[in-house]
């Protein structure tokens, strides 16, 4: 097949089929027994740069299917940490945090996307199995004694609709497109809060409702520049950060009266 134009004006769709028709034939090329089935994927980016006017970004993921009449899953997990999550109580005139649970190494960015409808393609033995979705996330709560199964899945579910108000857990599945019967592709969506740090790619081949191929593939979301100086400056002296942010306030102030002094 020709292809005609030069390469580097194709479209975001062209420039997907062209890449995933090279891995697929990269992949021929590859020894394999008679009844595997073969999966290759890859990203357009492996590393997310955030610096001081990232407002979100989002990463093209693109592949093929060795046979056709296969479906697609995509998982996507962000950097691990513990998640407190607080009930307050009115006391008196006021609200209190009366309550509070950590569940222990909670993805801090979860996103989902499928050829399919999840339903449709993977029994719930199966999802359990991958954690596909967020009721499938083994949440271990730290310092839970005594804590009824009923009041820890109420704080399952607040830390559920947190991460998705916040944009950091996809509330929906997202869509991968078929390009033919092989090649594939879908949008990875990353917010402007997304935490920086290290990234899990998971892309799952499911026939007949069995999960017959899997790749994995790492993404980095690192703080550059003078995002990246700030954070460090933070971290590393959090006492001159807070009196440098309390001084930077006053001056600011200050500097705004003067000018309405002055009108």
């Amino acid at each position: 097949m020709r292809l005609s134009g030069p390469l580097p004006q194709a479209s975001g769709c062209g420039r997907a089929l062209i890449l995933a028709a090279a891995l697929l034939f990269s992949a021929s090329l590859l020894p394999r027994p008679a009844s595997a089935v073969g999966l290759v994927a890859d990203l357009s980016h492996r590393l997310i740069a955030i610096t001081t006017a990232f407002a979100g970004t989002e990463v093209l993921l693109f592949g093929a299917l060795e046979a056709p009449g296969s479906d697609v899953v995509v998982l996507v997990k962000g950097p691990p940490s513990d998640q407190a999550v607080r009930r307050k109580s009115r006391i008196g005139p006021i609200w209190l945090n009366t309550r509070e649970i950590t569940f222990k190494g909670t993805p801090g960015y979860l996103a989902l996307a499928a050829s399919k409808p999840l339903d449709q393609l993977v029994p719930p033995a199966e999802r359990a199995r991958y954690q596909l979705g967020p009721e499938h996330l083994p949440l271990e709560p730290i310092g839970a004694a005594g804590v009824s199964e009923r009041e820890l899945a109420e704080f399952r579910a607040a830390l559920v609709r947190n991460k998705q108000r916040q944009g950091l857990w996809a509330a929906d599945v997202g869509k991968i497109t078929f390009l033919g019967d092989r090649l594939f592709r879908t949008t990875l969506v990353f917010p402007a809060n997304v935490p920086p740090g290290s990234y899990q790619v998971q892309v799952l081949e499911v026939r007949d409702g069995v999960v017959t191929g899997a790749q994995s593939s790492a993404l980095a979301i690192s703080k550059v520049g003078l995002e990246a100086d700030l954070s460090r400056f933070a971290h590393q002296r959090p006492a001159l950060y807070g009196l440098a942010a309390i001084l930077i306030a006053v001056s600011a102030g200050w500097g705004a009266s003067l000018v309405f002094e002055r009108r």
